[in-house]
């Protein structure tokens, strides 16, 4: 074996360079709170432009950003109603353009199935 081999190294997981002349761009810590009480701490860059509400990572609801030590009560709300796939995918296509794929696919079926070749 080489004597330059690199003993230990697990390929891909760490890297090799350093951060020598790397200037980082300035933070800054920003709060948020939920109507439940849970804090996150959030890290963004100083230019950054900092959204008002923000998803608490401990229960899910709308956090307020806390500004000067004060944060805006919010009201928690469990009516929110959900959209079904149905719903979203008729966001992104009209019912014209669905029959069209579905009879697209519906047809490349029945030639597959017509030639014997099994379905993958």
């Amino acid at each position: 074996m080489s004597e330059s081999t690199m003993r230990g190294m697990r390929l891909g997981s760490q890297s090799l360079e350093n951060e020598v002349g790397v200037n980082f761009v300035e933070r800054q810590n920003f709060s948020y709170r939920c109507g439940n009480g849970h804090t996150t701490e959030l890290v963004f860059a100083a230019e950054a432009e900092v959204p008002e509400i923000w998803q608490c990572r401990q229960c899910s609801e709308e956090a307020a950003l806390v500004k000067d030590g004060k944060f805006v009560e919010l009201e928690i709300t469990h009516d929110r109603p959900g959209r079904s796939h149905w719903e979203m995918l008729l966001e992104r296509r009209t019912k014209e353009e669905l029959e069209e794929i579905l009879q697209e696919r519906i047809d490349y079926i029945k030639a597959r199935r017509a030639t014997g070749k099994a379905e993958i």
